[in-house]
C-alpha cells in the first residue's frame, strides 16, 4: 500500500514538473528571432516604416525582427508567402488597405480573415504628387489639364492596390480619366515620377518627402482631415471641395492562421508599449507618418469595415 502511495506521489510530482516546464518554455516566447515579411520594395512607405517598427521593437519583444522584403503581385506574393508559414507566432507580416484590394479585384484569394490580426501601428496620409516642371502648379491646374486631355495624364499606381483606388476616387471625383502604368510599391513609382517616365501618382513624405524638399517633386493636396505640419502649404482634398477624397494608409500586422492567442497578445503587448516610446514617435513622425496603435480586436474591426468600403468601390477599377 505505502508503495502505491509512493508512486502515485511521484507520478503526480512528475506531471506537476512537466507542466511547469511547458508553462516556462510558454513563457519564454520568443526565444529566437521574429521574422517580419514587408511585401513591398525597399525604398518605399512601408519599407521605410516597417524598418523603423523591426528596430523599435526589439527592446520590446526581446529578440531581432529581420526585415524581409518579398515585393510581387501588388504585394500579395509576401503574403501569400506569410499564409504557409508554420503559426507558431515566429513569422509576421505586414499589412494594409492593399490586401483588401487585390482581394476584391481579383488578384489573390486571400483577404484579411485569412491570417490573425496582431496590431496596427502607423498611418500615412496621401498625397496627390507632380513632377516640381509639370505644365500645373496646383489641384485646380492639374484636374483643367486631365478634362483636357483625357486618357493622356500616366498615372503611376500599384495595380490593384491602394493608389489605384485613391486615383479612381479622384477620377469620380473631377469626371477625369487616367492611363494607368503599374509599380510594385511606392518607391519604385516614386522614382518613375522623378525621372519623367509618368505624370502623376500618389505619394506620401516617408517616400516623396525629400524629393518635394530637393525641388524635384510636388505635392498639390493631401487625403487628411487636416493640413500636415510637414506640409503646411499643401491643402487638404476637403478644402478644394471634396471632402470624400479621405487618401490614409493604415499598416499593421498579421500573422498566420491558427498562431496561438497568446503568442499574438505577446506580439501586441510588445508593440503597444513601443508605440507609447517617444522616441519611436518621433522616428515615425520624422519618415512621414504617425503613431495608430489599435490591439489584435480593434485592429480586426477596422480591417472588417474597410474591407466592406473596398468591396464597394473595386468595381471602379475593373477597367
Amino acid at each position: 500500500m505505502m508503495r502505491s502511495k509512493t508512486s502515485l506521489a511521484l507520478l503526480l510530482a512528475a506531471t506537476s514538473l512537466a507542466g511547469a516546464g511547458t508553462a516556462l518554455a510558454e513563457s519564454a516566447y520568443p526565444d529566437e528571432p521574429v521574422e517580419f515579411i514587408v511585401p513591398w520594395s525597399p525604398g518605399g512607405g512601408s519599407d521605410t516604416l516597417m524598418r523603423v517598427v523591426a528596430n523599435h521593437a526589439e527592446a520590446h519583444l526581446e529578440q531581432p525582427l529581420p526585415v524581409i522584403n518579398m515585393p510581387g503581385v501588388s504585394g500579395t506574393t509576401g503574403l501569400k508567402e506569410l499564409s504557409r508559414r508554420d503559426a507558431d507566432g515566429y513569422t509576421i507580416g505586414q499589412v494594409h488597405e492593399g490586401l483588401l484590394v487585390a482581394h476584391h479585384t481579383g488578384l489573390t484569394p486571400l483577404n484579411y480573415d485569412d491570417f490573425e490580426p496582431v496590431a496596427a501601428v502607423t498611418q500615412s496620409p496621401q498625397y496627390l504628387t507632380v513632377p516640381a516642371d509639370a505644365p500645373y502648379e496646383t489641384f485646380g491646374e492639374f484636374v483643367d489639364y486631365a478634362q483636357d486631355n483625357p486618357g493622356e495624364v500616366r498615372f503611376g499606381v500599384t495595380l490593384g492596390g491602394v493608389p489605384h483606388i485613391h486615383a479612381a476616387m479622384m477620377e469620380e471625383a473631377e469626371d477625369l480619366q487616367f492611363r494607368y502604368v503599374g509599380f510594385e510599391g511606392t518607391g519604385p513609382r516614386v522614382r518613375a515620377l522623378v525621372g519623367g517616365h509618368i505624370d502623376a501618382a500618389i505619394g506620401d513624405v516617408s517616400s516623396a518627402g525629400e524629393f518635394v524638399k530637393n525641388g524635384d517633386l510636388r505635392f498639390l493636396a493631401v487625403g487628411s482631415a487636416e493640413r500636415q505640419s510637414e506640409t503646411p502649404e499643401v491643402p487638404t482634398f476637403a478644402e478644394l471641395g471634396h471632402p470624400e477624397l479621405k487618401l490614409n494608409i493604415i499598416r499593421g500586422i498579421l500573422a498566420p492562421a491558427g498562431t496561438p492567442e497568446e503568442r499574438i497578445a505577446t506580439l501586441a503587448s510588445a508593440l503597444e508599449a513601443m508605440t507609447q516610446d517617444e522616441g519611436f514617435a518621433d522616428a515615425i513622425h520624422n519618415a512621414g507618418a504617425s503613431v495608430a496603435f489599435k490591439g489584435p480586436q480593434a485592429f480586426g474591426e477596422y480591417l472588417e469595415t474597410s474591407d466592406a468600403t473596398i468591396e464597394r468601390l473595386s468595381g471602379k477599377l475593373a477597367r
